[in-house]
């Protein structure tokens, strides 16, 4: 399956988290980041593309402005990210120009990626970096961006990117081997290929009593969903084991693989399902349901029971089940103040061509 699913992989979104690039002090650990920097830049000699999104800019900032521990503030974590993203790129640059490579700084918020015109540009600009032979190394704008800094979302936004481009390979370098079966027991043992991100996947993310733990699997595993269902292969891998990067490209068993699902979403279906907060929630009954998920039909306002929130016209919205389950998103026709649950009205609500089933 391995060799199935990497076997052509020629650009690649990696991500490097906080953990790996750090030392025990929660500062930048210039030995570890030229060993991972030597893994990125051996890929790329050997005719791969590389795209790299990295943590690490607040722990870069922090000495700067005295802090031994990360500040709660969210003023003082901008301000550690400001300091910090600068003599983080510096280091970049000089780690990938001692192999002869350029790198260059892409700064994102989500509203770059929410707006289809930003959302095009910005892949754009990527694409053409690495036409150039330039590395991009991309993060969450820190210093004006509040989600990041609040929630740690880096392994999200590795996906976005890798969905963005549609690359051939999302890697997520962690301090973990990858998703654990019986974390913390005698038992414990990877699970080296995960086909469907399931009910099972998601109890092992939560298998910890460590906060810090619990919340870096689950949202490694929600940016493994959001990379496999755009068609992505992905794989979550131990970044401090050196060579582990050329492991998972020579098909190894190293690290977590997600296979990608079948029915790999386009362009525009990928930017309605994962590119916006959604503004509100539609309820939906049972035969709705099945009419959007098993037979492709638009959504009709007879079929909804209720709508949650405020949200406008051309607005992304979650479609939920009886039972509060996200199934769907998309972009409604109408706001939620005129759109009346449990009437006879057979309006269409979300078109078929603007909804995503997930």
């Amino acid at each position: 399956m391995r060799e199935q699913h990497l076997e052509n992989a020629g650009l690649i979104v990696v991500k490097f988290g906080t953990g790996i690039l750090s030392d025990e002090s929660k500062h930048p650990d210039p030995v570890r980041m030229k060993q991972l920097v030597a893994q990125v830049a051996e890929q790329v000699k050997a005719g791969r593309e590389v795209v790299l999104v990295s943590s690490g800019a607040v722990g870069a900032g922090m000495g700067a402005l005295g802090f031994d521990n990360r500040p709660a503030d969210l003023a003082d974590l901008q301000a550690c990210a400001a300091i910090g993203q600068s003599k983080l790129m510096a280091t970049y640059q000089q780690l990938f120009a001692e192999q002869g490579l350029m790198a260059a700084q892409v700064l994102l918020t989500h509203d770059d990626l929410c707006d289809r015109d930003r959302h095009l540009n910005a892949r754009n600009s990527l694409l053409n970096l690495l036409e150039h032979g330039v590395i991009p190394i991309v993060n969450e704008n820190d210093a004006v961006s509040c989600t990041e800094l609040k929630f740690g979302d880096n392994d999200r936004l590795s996906a976005m990117v890798a969905s963005l481009i549609h690359a051939d390979l999302h890697v997520i370098l962690t301090t973990a081997d990858g998703v654990i079966e019986n974390f913390g027991t005698s038992e414990a043992k990877l699970i080296p290929i995960v086909e469907q991100i399931d009910e099972r996947i998601e109890k092992m993310a939560s298998g910890t009593s460590s906060v810090t733990a619990v919340g870096g699997m689950v949202t490694k595993i929600d940016a493994a969903r959001i990379a496999t269902r755009s068609g992505i292969p992905s794989v979550i891998a131990d970044g401090m084991e050196q060579g582990s990067l050329a492991g998972i490209l020579a098909k190894m068993e190293v690290g977590t693989l997600f296979v990608p699902q079948e029915g790999k979403l386009k362009g525009r279906k990928r930017w309605i399902a994962f590119f916006h907060h959604p503004k509100g929630h539609i309820h939906v009954d049972e035969g709705a349901k099945t009419a959007l998920r098993d037979k492709g039909k638009s959504l009709l306002q007879v079929g909804i029971i209720e709508c949650v929130g405020d949200f406008a016209r051309d607005e992304v919205v979650r479609v939920c089940d009886e039972d509060g389950t996200e199934f769907a998103r998309g972009i409604a026709q109408f706001s939620a103040r005129e759109i009346t649950p449990k009437s006879a009205r057979k309006d269409e609500v979300i078109h078929r061509d603007d909804l995503v089933i997930l």
